[in-house]
């Protein structure tokens, strides 16, 4: 029978609250049920195993960052939507490590387009470069681009790998403006695949 007052959305915020505190990978059933005072099976009411827990873990993570993302990129355009993005997702990624950690799970891909917060991650994230023009498979193309560059320059600075004098803030602007002009100035796919 189910605990009192324990529910699976309860679980996954208490899940991502002790993710930023201990890390994403000290996230366990055990862990979780300690913070609830109960034994770790009565959490099984709840969810089915750990695998099950992270996974709502990251979904959680995924709703909440997209939300900021969306808040910030609303009614803007161009370099000024992409700048707004950057920002946001920064900002989510560095003021929630664990959960931003949770994000970089491989997810089932039916699981991850039956999700609310993964189809909407695509709509804004699509629509923001549809604004440069640019369609498939450029569109995947620049989604890598972007996302490759945003989270290492969030892993190495959350982990103090920047330690040239120049401002970190400066630099992430610089880096923003060399995307916008990259976007800008995308190399086309032709109908063959290749790029023009």
């Amino acid at each position: 029978m189910p605990r009192a007052g324990l529910t699976a959305d309860r679980l996954v915020a208490a899940a991502a609250e002790l993710a930023d505190e201990v890390g994403f990978e000290n996230v366990t059933l055990s862990a979780l049920a300690r913070r609830f005072g109960v034994k770790d099976a009565s959490l099984y009411a709840h969810v089915r195993n750990l695998h099950d827990l992270r996974t709502r873990l990251a979904l959680y993570a995924g709703g909440e960052m997209i939300d900021e993302i969306a808040a910030a990129v609303a009614g803007r355009a161009g370099r000024d939507a992409l700048a707004a993005f950057a920002g946001a997702y920064r900002a989510y990624a560095l003021a929630h490590p664990g959960r931003y950690a949770a994000l970089q799970i491989r997810l089932d891909q039916s699981l991850a387009a039956d999700s609310p917060a993964m189809r909407r991650t695509a709509e804004i994230t699509y629509g923001m470069l549809r604004a440069y023009g640019l369609e498939e498979p450029d569109l995947t193309d620049a989604v890598r681009l972007l996302r490759s560059t945003f989270h290492g320059y969030c892993v190495l600075e959350a982990g103090g790998g920047f330690n040239a004098p120049r401002d970190v803030q400066a630099s992430w602007e610089k880096a923003v403006d060399a995307l916008h002009i990259a976007l800008e100035n995308w190399p086309r796919a032709g109908k063959d695949g290749r790029h023009t």
